[in-house]
C-alpha cells in the first residue's frame, strides 16, 4: 500500500505539472496514469502488485465512477434535463441496446463467445464513461445540447446497463431465477436514495434552525454525496443512479451548494479517477494483452470504431444535428470505469468463461482510455469558430497578398 501511495503521489505530482502542456495538446493525464500502472505492475517492473479480485480494485472503480457521475448530475438540474430529453432518449432508448447488440455480433462472430457470453460482454461495453468526454462537455464554445446530450447519456446509462450484465451474467450461470424483481428495487432504491436525501438536507438547510456557514459550505454537498453512498451501500440500491439522481437533485434545489461545491467536487471526482486509472494500469500485464490474440485487439477497435458510431447514426437520423455534431456523439462512446466494475463482478461470478470475458474487455477499455482521452482537446477545437479556417490557410493567403503589396509600393 504505501508502494502504491507513493507512485500515485509522484504521478499526481507529475500530472500537476504538466496540465497546462496537456490542456493545450493531445497528451492526457488519464493515458499517463494507465501507462505508469502497466510500466511499474507485475508484467513490467514488478514495483505494484495487484489481482483484479483484491478489494481495492473493484472499491476504487465503484468510488471513482459514484464521485463523477455525482458531479457531472450537477452541471444539469431538473428543468434543463426535461427540456433538453429528446437528444439523450434517443441515445438512451436506441444508442444503448444497438450498441450493445453490435458488440454481442462482434464477440460471437470475431471471438467465438457463445451468443450469452456475447451479449454479456455487450452489456458490459455498451454504457459510455462521462471521464474522457471532459473536454467536450467543459467546453462552452461546444453547442449546449451536445455537451448535455453527452453528460446525461453517460450519466444515465451505466445504470441502465447493470440489469442487462446481471440477467446475462445469471443466464451464463445457468440459474433458473433471473431476480428481475430484485433488480427493478435496486434501480428504483437508487433513484429514490438519490433523490430524497440531497432534498431533504437542503430544505433542512434552508430553515430557521441550520446555517452553514461560508468556509464549510464547500462539504455540504460532500457529506450528501457520502450519506448517499452509504445508504446505498446500505440497502444495495444502485449505486450509479443514485449518484447521478443525487448530482441533479442538488442542481434542481441547491444552486448555492451546487456553486459552493463545484471546483472542489471536480478535484475529488478527478483524484478518484487518476487513483483508478492506475490500479487498473496495474492488471493490464503483457500477458493479457497478447491473450486475447489479433482476433481480441480486432473486435476492440470495432468495438469503438464501428459499434457506437453506427448505433450512434440511426439513433439520431432525423435528428436535426449537424453532421459535425453527430460524429462528436457517435466517436465519444468511451469505455471506462462502469465496464471495469462490471468485468470485475462477471470474473468473481465463476462462470466459465469470466476469465476470457474480463481480458476481452479490459484490452477494449485499455484503446478505448488511449484513443479517446488523447482525442477530447483535438474534437473540442472543432467547435472553437476562430478554427473553422484552418491556419494553413490564412497563412497561404497573406502570402498571396504580400507579392501585391510590394509591386504596389
Amino acid at each position: 500500500m504505501i508502494t502504491l501511495l507513493t507512485a500515485f503521489a509522484g504521478l499526481l505530482l507529475l500530472a500537476v505539472l504538466l496540465s497546462s502542456l496537456a490542456h493545450r495538446t493531445i497528451l492526457s493525464t488519464a493515458a499517463l496514469f494507465l501507462v505508469a500502472g502497466f510500466v511499474l505492475g507485475d508484467g513490467v517492473l514488478g514495483v505494484l502488485s495487484l489481482r483484479p479480485d483484491d478489494e481495492l480494485v473493484g472499491t476504487l472503480a465503484e468510488l471513482a465512477l459514484f464521485a463523477v457521475l455525482f458531479t457531472d448530475g450537477m452541471r444539469v438540474g431538473w428543468a434543463e434535463l426535461r427540456s433538453a430529453w429528446r437528444l439523450p432518449g434517443r441515445a438512451l432508448g436506441w444508442g444503448l441496446p444497438l450498441t450493445l447488440v453490435i458488440t454481442a455480433l462482434g464477440a460471437h462472430y470475431l471471438i467465438g463467445l457463445g451468443w450469452i457470453e456475447s451479449l454479456l460482454v455487450g452489456a458490459i461495453l455498451a454504457p459510455t464513461d462521462p471521464v474522457f468526454a471532459a473536454a467536450l462537455v467543459g467546453n462552452e464554445k461546444v453547442p449546449p445540447r451536445l455537451r448535455q446530450l453527452l453528460n446525461v447519456e453517460s450519466g444515465v446509462n451505466d445504470g441502465l446497463a447493470l440489469p442487462f450484465v446481471m440477467v446475462f451474467l445469471a443466464i451464463a450461470a445457468g440459474s433458473s431465477d433471473l431476480h428481475l424483481g430484485e433488480l427493478g428495487l435496486e434501480l428504483g432504491l437508487g433513484i429514490v436514495i438519490g433523490v430524497a436525501v440531497p432534498w431533504l438536507a437542503i430544505k433542512l438547510e434552508q430553515t430557521r434552525w441550520f446555517s452553514a456557514s461560508t468556509q464549510y459550505e464547500p462539504l455540504n454537498a460532500l457529506a450528501i454525496g457520502l450519506l448517499v453512498l452509504a445508504l446505498g451501500k446500505a440497502t444495495h440500491g444502485n449505486l450509479f443512479l443514485a449518484a447521478f439522481a443525487a448530482g441533479i437533485t442538488v442542481a434542481t434545489f441547491g444552486e448555492r451548494q451546487r456553486a459552493s461545491f463545484e471546483h472542489f467536487g471536480e478535484l475529488i471526482a478527478e483524484l478518484f479517477k487518476l487513483g483508478a486509472l492506475l490500479v487498473f494500469g496495474v492488471l493490464i500485464t503483457p500477458a493479457l494483452l497478447g491473450s486475447v490474440g489479433w482476433q481480441g485487439w480486432v473486435f476492440a477497435i470495432l468495438a469503438l470504431v464501428l459499434a457506437r458510431p453506427a448505433a450512434i447514426w440511426l439513433s439520431f437520423l432525423g435528428s436535426g444535428l449537424s453532421v459535425r455534431e453527430q460524429a462528436a456523439v457517435a466517436w465519444f462512446g468511451p469505455k471506462g470505469f462502469a465496464s471495469v466494475v462490471y468485468a470485475l463482478i462477471v470474473l468473481s461470478s465463476g462462470i466459465a468463461a469470466s476469465q476470457q470475458v474480463f481480458q476481452l474487455v479490459a484490452v477494449t477499455i485499455v484503446a478505448s482510455i488511449l484513443l479517446h482521452s488523447s482525442t477530447d482537446i483535438v474534437v473540442a477545437r472543432g467547435f472553437d469558430d476562430e478554427r473553422d479556417v484552418p491556419a494553413w490557410f490564412g497563412r497561404v493567403r497573406r502570402a498571396r497578398r504580400s507579392p501585391q503589396a510590394t509591386s504596389g509600393d
